[in-house]
């Protein structure tokens, strides 16, 4: 599924990505909020489309890896610069993907699955910040699966770096 993510939109991404690459919110990040994304919306039937764009896309317009009061929006307007040329969705697609970049940090639920699943495949990945999971913040039955937020704390971590980082995200052009 990781062929999803063009290398190329990727690449596009980081280059006025201003954090360190391999910060809190960096690339390893967006990687496991990717994979537990695929994880959760295989099970509960997500648009996986809109769950992997969001993986790469929510954090990538911080200006600190700190408190960052807008961050969300300024990705999702930064989102509608790449769309046609670098990735292409349809428009209801487009509006979902929108909602969670902009109000993944403000808003605790949304009513669409697949917002919930972008919103919960972040959450899962909170322990890397020393911030404990909290089941009843998740949205997703799939997402509060005891397994599941024992998985997504162990790989945050040891803030695990899944291979395609290295060899999609960051080698496209081999």
């Amino acid at each position: 599924m990781i062929d999803s993510i063009n290398p190329v939109l990727v690449a596009k991404i980081l280059e006025s990505y201003t954090l360190p690459l391999f910060g809190i919110h960096g690339i390893r990040h967006w990687a496991r909020v990717y994979e537990n994304g695929m994880k959760l919306g295989k099970q509960n039937g997500a648009n996986l489309t809109v769950v992997g764009l969001f993986a790469v896309f929510h954090d990538s317009r911080r200006v600190n890896e700190g408190i960052d009061p807008g961050h969300g929006k300024r990705a999702a307007e930064f989102m509608q610069t790449l769309r046609g040329s670098y990735f292409g969705i349809l428009d209801e697609e487009y509006a979902l993907l929108y909602a969670a970049c902009a109000n993944h940090t403000d808003e605790r639920n949304h009513n669409n699955l697949t917002v919930q699943t972008c919103y919960d495949a972040d959450r899962l990945d909170l322990a890397r910040a020393g911030i404990r999971v909290d089941p009843q913040r998740l949205c997703t039955p799939a997402a509060k699966n005891s397994g599941v937020i024992k998985w997504a704390n162990e790989r945050s971590l040891k803030d695990y770096c899944p291979d395609f980082v290295h060899d999609l995200w960051l080698d496209f052009d081999k």
